[in-house]
């Protein structure tokens, strides 16, 4: 459901009793936990229970597991995920009753008012980047608050409100949230054409990163990692508006840049080369080329911010990871096991090589569940391509969210995209047998990688607990 942005948004401590409609969500959940660590009375509900609902309600929130309209009395405020559709009886009330209604996005802005805010923005890499400069910078004394799109292993939550004045935020385009953020700083990993099924073309994408350019403070700055063309195209329009910029990535024009690159098992190493001056060697417990870039995009970020090279280093080598992206769920039998986000395909060919690093002379094996109908139709053929670097590659269902099914588009576009031995392609229709699939196509050695930004990360837990049946 799409929410207008009010003109004013007001600050979260006149916001009044605040009910989330998808409260379990990364983002909403995220807010929800700075507003009540604020003091603001805080409700919601979401259509299952989870792990982030039984979070917050232990914070002090009013959380249920279903929808109702009796769930808005008293409310002042409503904050409605994307993912709600318009007949949800918490939001049909609450319009009856004129509530005022909040997108995330107005929701977010609203706790971050009065803050000195860094938005991390692009396509791929916006949750590892946030994560990896608010690990750097706690570890530098700053203690920001912050707002993230997964669980930070170190913390176990996706948001805090911090003492000081910073404020580190991951800040989504999918449906053009980053927009409506005031910013004092920007990153900006890469921009590469995605959720088309709002922007329409690859030039609108385009545009509204552009946009946000305006929405960076005059006086701070903005960190584009110019290694991706677009994010290139992106930072010269930048310097063309005054608007301070520092270019990031491998390539020789980069302000700041990563070279002798080595990556060994879950490890990766890079060496910090600013202008003609080598400020140092980082050393991150994640493995991954573009997890390198998004770690030197935090550096890049942090040192403008006036914190020292040797402390941020330090910082970004105690980061263990987030959940959900590249994350070591367990072993057994000689395999072992991780589950990622990636959904896009270059967040998919991503993945895939740092899984190829893990696996050393071991295979990967794959299961893959695609995230929503039109992202399969614009994507599907560069999907198979993608996953073809594996060895054997499950396709499931494509996971509707928000949108309804297409007999047009399946697993089978992927499938049919790919370039393994058909022998090596399996697509399954039944979720509850994709666990014990990739179990019996896996062998001692191997890494077992479940993708996808829908439920296929229980897939992953449940593939973990087959492993521990068989060792009892």
């Amino acid at each position: 459901m799409r929410v207008p942005v009010p003109e004013q948004i007001p600050a979260a401590a006149e916001l009044g009793h605040v009910h989330f409609v998808g409260i379990g969500g990364a983002a909403l959940s995220g807010i929800a936990r700075i507003m009540l660590a604020r003091g603001v009375r805080v409700s919601g509900c979401d259509a299952q229970d989870s792990v982030s609902l039984r979070a917050v309600r232990a914070l002090g929130a009013d959380c249920s597991v279903g929808h109702s309209a009796d769930h808005i009395t008293g409310v002042d405020t409503l904050v409605v995920s994307t993912a709600v559709r318009e007949d949800n009886p918490d939001v049909v009330a609450a319009l009856a009753a004129g509530v005022r209604l909040l997108p995330r996005s107005a929701a977010l802005e609203s706790v971050m008012q009065g803050q000195r805010v860094v938005a991390v923005a692009g396509t791929h890499g916006k949750t590892t980047t946030t994560s990896l400069l608010t690990v750097a910078l706690r570890h530098c004394g700053a203690d920001p608050s912050f707002a993230i799109g997964g669980d930070l292993t170190a913390t176990g939550t996706n948001a805090a409100q911090g003492s000081g004045d910073l404020f580190v935020a991951e800040a989504d385009e999918s449906d053009g949230a980053f927009l409506v953020y005031s910013p004092y700083a920007g990153i900006v990993t890469n921009v590469e054409a995605d959720h088309l099924d709002n922007y329409g073309s690859e030039d609108a994408y385009f545009a509204a990163f552009t946009a946000f350019l305006d929405r960076v403070a005059t006086e701070g700055f903005i960190v584009l990692c110019v290694d991706d063309p677009g994010a290139a195209r992106l930072a010269d329009l930048a310097a063309q508006r005054g608007l301070t910029t520092i270019r990031v990535g491998e390539a020789k024009g980069a302000d700041l840049r990563a070279v002798d690159l080595r990556f060994v098992g879950s490890m990766s190493e890079f060496t910090v080369i600013e202008g003609a001056h080598e400020l140092g060697r980082v050393r991150l417990q994640i493995p991954g080329r573009h997890y390198v870039l998004d770690a030197l995009a935090a550096l890049a970020a942090g040192l403008r911010l006036g914190f020292g090279f040797d402390d941020l280093a330090a910082g970004l080598g105690t980061y263990t990871g987030t959940k959900r992206r590249m994350e070591f769920k367990g072993e057994g039998r000689g395999l072992r096991v991780y589950d990622s986000y990636a959904h896009h395909p270059t967040e998919i060919a991503g993945d895939l090589q740092a899984a190829r690093a893990l696996a050393g002379e071991g295979r990967v094996v794959v299961a893959f569940q695609p995230h929503l109908v039109s992202r399969t139709r614009i994507f599907g053929a560069a999907m198979g391509a993608a996953l073809s670097a594996a060895d054997e590659v499950i396709v499931m269902d494509i996971y509707l969210a928000r949108e309804d099914a297409d007999p047009e588009v399946s697993a089978q576009v992927i499938a049919d995209h790919m370039t393994l031995p058909a022998e090596r392609i399996h697509v399954e229709h039944d979720f509850e047998a994709v666990a014990p699939l990739l179990l019996r196509l896996a062998r001692p050695g191997d890494v077992v990688l479940t993708l996808g930004a829908g439920t296929v990360t229980t897939v992953s837990d449940a593939a973990v607990a087959l492993l521990e049946q068989e060792q009892s």
